[in-house]
Parts: structure tokens; C-alpha cells; sequence
């Protein structure tokens, strides 16, 4: 997992998690203003806003990718 600083040429969306520094937390975006240079982040169930340069966007290479999927249903109806 790689972190990389966001600029103004990257695509940040609502519901992308980032890594907040000075905090060390990974949260949830709920909304990116780039015209006001804040970041408005879902961190353990409370909303906060920070600067954008206080966050960082995380990267994951396709191992990663398929290791964090979780199967989605038991397999208990297969045989059925």
C-alpha cells in the first residue's frame, strides 16, 4: 500500500478512502472542495474537515485489490 500526496490534477470522490497524517487514520471522503482547499472526512464515526495537504491517497496494486474483496454471499444455496 502506497500513499501519495493529492494535487491539483487528482481525482478525489465521495466515498474514497484517504489517509489523514496527522492523525495517522485511514477515513472515508465525504466530500473533496477544491476551491476552498478542504477535505470533509468520515473519521471513526464523526465528521471532520482538515486542509487537503493533511491527507494522502491511497494506492493499491491488483494483489491488494482482490485480497481486501470479501466474498459476498455463505455458498450455503449452491448445492440447492
Amino acid at each position: 500500500m502506497k500513499f501519495q500526496p493529492i494535487e491539483e490534477s487528482s481525482r478525489i470522490f465521495p466515498g474514497e478512502y484517504l489517509l489523514h497524517k496527522p492523525t495517522s487514520q485511514i477515513v472515508m471522503c465525504g466530500a473533496y472542495k477544491k476551491r476552498h482547499g478542504t477535505i470533509k472526512a468520515l473519521a471513526n464515526g464523526k465528521l471532520m474537515e482538515d486542509k487537503i495537504e493533511n491527507f494522502r491517497k491511497i494506492l493499491l496494486n491488483n494483489g491488494e485489490r482482490q485480497s481486501s474483496l470479501k466474498r459476498r454471499d455463505c455458498g450455503g444455496c449452491k448445492g440447492k
